[in-house]
């Protein structure tokens, strides 16, 4: 069994391996036995990182009722957790169409064999790579942080448990389990993230490779005169043709992450809305615990650079999907024939339309939608400091 996934791109490397490492990407080839024990390691790790923080938060959630502040300093961790949960049934529910999306995917940006097109696929892996390193990084400057941030026999988050955490070794024990479970659930959700945004920059990847071969139909053909031979309309009319059906093969990818992560995504923005809020919250309460303090802004940076990604690569996946059309303009279309010209066109016409991914039918992945995230957040922030000071 091979543990470290082989994939030309070094964040979706990371991602699934992360995951495989934790129980939740099984290895291909596994017997009907291998994949129960596999399954089985997988819900323990998930009960482990999750499910029982989940149990204990939302009976602690019930506990403190009524009051706001206590209810924030648990939410923000618990709403995280949960929309972990969504996208851990998503991956598990779509994990043949998601391995067909990552295979593909892989298959077509190995085979790239020009220089230029080579240099547009290690530009991706570069891109995607820093974000996601960037992420781990604020991600783990704050879990550091809260793991240093706890007063004397206190713990660094608040959950309910049904002994008392304040006696050793059940505090030690307890302080550990906090610790370890929330840093490696905390890189899981990056490695998700990671993923899905890394599979929208390959879309775009794959598209921006179109674009260049659009742009170079006739660029190692001899042409003289005004038009093309005979012989070489016809090699045109093929790469062309290989065009079209490049084109309609990334559309299709498009349309099927749009499938598999459009749910997930709305759950996570609806989520993180929340989180950005309580966080803010928890930040302007923090008196006297500069560690604490610090760790906080840094988990609400964390928060909006998450949805960032995803509005990012969303927006940036619909500006290469429309820059497909000006690539067939740039190309040599006036030494074509009549209908080589005719079919160029049609491609501009298709292209035209940009590829946008939703989330949740609801809101396009854009750099607008990041903005307007963060307006709803600041006023359901203003709106909690409101109540609070009503009290």
């Amino acid at each position: 069994m091979t543990v470290i996934v082989d994939n030309i791109n070094l964040s979706v490397r990371v991602s699934l391996t992360v995951l495989r490492l934790v129980g939740f990407w099984a290895p291909e080839g596994l017997t009907e036995r291998g994949k129960w024990w596999y399954n089985a390691y997988g819900f323990f790790c998930f009960m482990f990182l999750l499910g029982t923080y989940i149990i204990i938060q939302v009976v602690d959630l019930f506990l403190i009722w009524g009051n706001l502040p206590l209810m924030t300093e648990t939410a923000f961790v618990l709403f995280t957790n949960l929309a972990q949960v969504v996208k851990f049934v998503n991956l598990a529910v779509r994990e043949k169409m998601v391995r067909q999306i990552i295979n593909d995917a892989d298959q077509i940006l190995r085979k790239e064999n020009t220089e230029e097109g080579k240099d547009i696929v290690k530009q991706c892996n570069r891109e995607t790579a820093v974000l996601q390193f960037f992420y781990m990084g604020i991600t783990l400057v704050t879990m550091i942080g809260w793991a240093f941030s706890a007063e004397k026999n206190k713990l660094p988050l608040r959950a309910w448990y049904p002994y008392d955490t304040r006696q050793s070794p059940a505090y030690e024990l307890t302080y550990l389990h906090q610790v370890v479970a929330l840093c490696v659930a905390a890189n899981l959700n990056v490695g998700k993230d990671s993923l899905v945004t890394t599979l929208l920059a390959q879309c775009r990847c794959r598209l921006r490779l179109l674009a260049l071969t659009l742009r170079s139909l006739s660029h190692d053909l001899d042409v003289k005169g005004d038009r093309l031979t005979v012989k070489q309309e016809a090699v045109v009319t093929a790469r062309l043709r290989d065009c079209v059906l490049r084109h309609q093969a990334a559309l299709h990818a498009a349309v099927q992450l749009q499938t598999c992560f459009s749910e997930p995504t709305f759950a996570q923005f609806t989520v993180s809305l929340v989180i950005i809020c309580v966080t803010a919250f928890q930040l302007v309460s923090q008196v006297g615990n500069v560690v604490r303090f610090l760790s906080m802004g840094t988990y609400l940076l964390n928060m909006m650079f998450q949805v960032f990604v995803y509005c990012y690569q969303g927006n940036q996946l619909s500006e290469e999907s429309v820059g497909v059309c000006e690539s067939a303009y740039a190309a040599p279309w006036h030494t074509f024939s009549t209908p080589l010209r005719r079919s160029l066109l049609v491609v501009m016409s298709r292209s035209r339309r940009a590829v946008r991914i939703s989330a949740g039918g609801f809101t396009a992945l854009s750099l607008a939608s990041f903005t307007s995230i963060i307006k709803a957040s600041y006023s359901l922030f203003t709106l909690l400091q409101q109540v609070e000071e009503k009290k």
